[in-house]
């Protein structure tokens, strides 16, 4: 029996609703698919337009920062002690350098010669500052060298030359702790610059004051940055300028100081290492401040390389500490003059009041002598003749009777053992010891030994040259107590005009007429025939006021006798000297201290002398040895 073949019916009406029904959906998806790329072509073009015309603008058009002018910083008579040029430099950005940078450098130098210096100071900038965009591998190239670097440009991707202002300074050591400099700026200035709000004003700026009035008066003389609106093609060259805002340029400053002065007090120094500051008693002006040695402040502007920077950082001579400032020295015998007028204001000694002086002194109860600087003593001395003569002993018997106490209260009205509060930065506040400074600093009971020593700037007073120079000021002026300061003046660098610094008002110390013409009359015979400065005072054109002074740098024993033959040089005693002038009526007073210099008398004094002739006489003097009858003192 044969089978029969089953034949599949086929639903026609079926299959054509289930093909409509598939023709529909996929109608509607190309449907939403249309309509979801019309609806984001809407939202880009018309919703989004203005960002992405910012977006399109912003790869043609580029924000392009154009650095001020720093402002200069010129002397009370016009010379100018720091300011800009103009130069080209070499710059790597190594953000964009995907070699290795050694190799990248070597191949440079067959083009542009580099120097093992340059290179030096290229991998210390490299260390310091990794978040800057280019740094210097040589600047002030010559024309010859841009010339051949631009025609190997192609070589060197990530590598360009710049036009860059360079801060220069023509006093160089001579002004270098006063002027300061300025250095690239680091990480840690940015910090600082986002923290005060200021980072906007140093786009494209790559330097910013690092110490001295530089870094003081940072903000007057920066400026204020401009901006260059500049299209540019595809390959980011600038095709033309859009718009600009110029820069304004930096603030001048006119200075207190006197360049002349300045220099005449550097070169009387010689080789001594030390200070001077000289102020004007009638204003507070600071007509001159040394530190030497000083240091090359034209080295930190392009960045110091290593090996100078170790020099400096290494030296025995420590040339970056500013020694008018940061310096804490003994004052020594120049601290009598105030021990005297304390003497006197607080009734402990009379104008005709004398001792014996067998060249020694000792506490009651105590073998210990406290010796005078002459053996043998000098006799009788009363407390104009121990100033004149600067006798140790009357000085540790009025400090007995005065106690510490008394002398830190009357003393520190002259500015020892505080700030000065001179407008530059880093000034040490010394010390001024009492009872309680020693419990609070050592835990410890004050002796009554150690006023002995205080009574001839010795033991635990320690003073910078900028205090005794205040102080010396204040004696001068008759106890009127301004704030030493170095700029007079800021210069508005787009209208010309100039104003005047406002200082913090003046203070009075409270002295006795009497008791001030004293002191005074001993200081001026102090430089007369007798006195310890009589060289330096011998032929004088004017009447000047002195105190010479030597501190102790190491203690001797009582039965060892100070012979520096025998002494190291860096442990001999430091010579000084303090002084105003003319003494009737003074316009400048100053302190000499040269370490290690011996006796103030032969080798402070005479600097003094110097810087006061050229200052009142306008004329540079060689000091001749005068024949006047001087026995060797302070």
């Amino acid at each position: 029996m044969s089978r029969r073949r089953r034949v599949a019916l086929i639903d026609h009406q079926r299959e054509l609703q289930y093909f409509r029904m598939r023709l529909v959906i996929s109608g509607a998806l190309v449907a939403i698919a249309f309509l979801g790329l019309f609806s984001r072509f809407i939202y880009l073009q018309i919703v989004q337009h203005a960002h992405y015309r910012t977006l399109a603008e912003s790869n043609r058009i580029t924000i392009v920062p154009i650095v001020p002018n720093r402002g200069l910083i010129i002397d009370r008579n016009g010379i100018v002690l720091a300011h800009n040029y103009s130069a080209y430099a070499l710059e790597i950005a190594p953000s964009k350098i995907n070699r290795d940078l050694e190799v990248l450098i070597d191949e440079l130098s067959t083009v542009v010669e580099i120097t093992p210096k340059d290179r030096r100071r290229f991998k210390k900038l490299l260390g310091e500052s990794k978040s800057f965009l280019s740094l210097p591998i040589r600047n002030r190239l010559t024309d010859e060298e841009v010339a051949r670097f631009t025609a190997n440009h192609y070589r060197f991707p990530g590598v360009e030359i710049n036009a860059r202002l360079f801060r220069q300074y023509p006093g160089s050591e001579i002004t270098s702790h006063v002027i300061g400099h300025i250095g690239r700026i680091t990480d840690k200035d940015i910090e600082d610059l986002e923290e005060n709000e200021l980072l906007a004003n140093y786009r494209g700026t790559d330097h910013i004051g690092k110490t001295g009035i530089e870094q003081k008066y940072e903000r007057e003389l920066h400026g204020t940055t401009g901006y260059e609106q500049v299209e540019v093609d595809a390959s980011g060259r600038a095709v033309r300028t859009l718009a600009r805002t110029p820069p304004i340029s930096g603030n001048n400053l006119i200075l207190t100081l006197d360049w002349g002065l300045q220099q005449i007090a550097a070169e009387a120094f010689g080789e001594y290492r030390g200070s001077l500051v000289a102020i004007d008693p009638n204003n507070g002006s600071v007509l001159a401040l040394i530190s030497k040695p000083g240091f090359d402040p034209n080295l930190f502007v392009d960045g110091i390389d290593t090996k100078s920077w170790t020099a400096l950082n290494t030296s025995l001579d420590k040339p970056l500490i500013n020694r008018a400032l940061q310096g804490l020295y003994p004052p020594g015998s120049t601290f009598k003059p105030f021990m005297a007028l304390a003497g006197l204001e607080l009734n402990k000694r009379s104008e005709h009041y004398s001792i014996h002086d067998p060249g020694y002194y000792t506490l009651s109860g105590s073998s210990h002598q406290f010796r005078d600087w002459k053996v043998g003593g000098h006799g009788d001395v009363d407390l104009h003749r121990a100033l004149v003569i600067s006798c140790d002993t009357y000085f540790y018997g009025l400090a007995n009777d005065l106690g510490i106490d008394n002398i830190y209260k009357f003393i520190s009205r002259f500015g020892f053992g505080q700030k000065a509060g001179i407008d530059i930065g880093g000034e040490a506040p010394g010390i001024l010891p009492s009872q309680e400074w020693k419990q609070k600093r050592f835990n410890q009971r004050w002796y009554a030994g150690e006023t002995i020593s205080v009574g001839i700037g010795q033991g635990y007073v320690a003073s910078t040259p900028l205090q005794m120079a205040q102080a010396t000021s204040i004696l001068a002026n008759n106890g009127t107590v301004y704030t030493p300061h170095l700029v007079n003046k800021i210069v508005n660098s787009t209208t010309n005009v100039s104003r005047s610094i406002a200082q913090p008002p003046a203070r009075l110390v409270s002295l006795t007429p009497e008791n001030l013409k004293i002191v005074k009359d001993a200081m001026l015979d102090v430089t007369r025939p007798g006195g310890t400065a009589a060289l330096a005072g011998a032929n004088a054109e004017y009447a000047f006021a002195g105190k010479t002074g030597t501190a102790q740098v190491i203690a001797i024993k009582q039965n060892q006798k100070y012979d520096e033959r025998n002494i190291d040089e860096r442990y001999r005693d430091h010579a000084l000297f303090i002084a105003f002038a003319p003494a009737e009526k003074p316009t400048i007073a100053l302190v000499v201290l040269v370490e290690n210099g011996g006796h103030g008398s032969t080798t402070a004094a005479p600097i003094a002398r110097q810087v006061i002739d050229y200052y009142l006489l306008g004329k540079k003097r060689t000091p001749v040895p005068a024949k006047v009858k001087e026995e060797p003192s302070d």
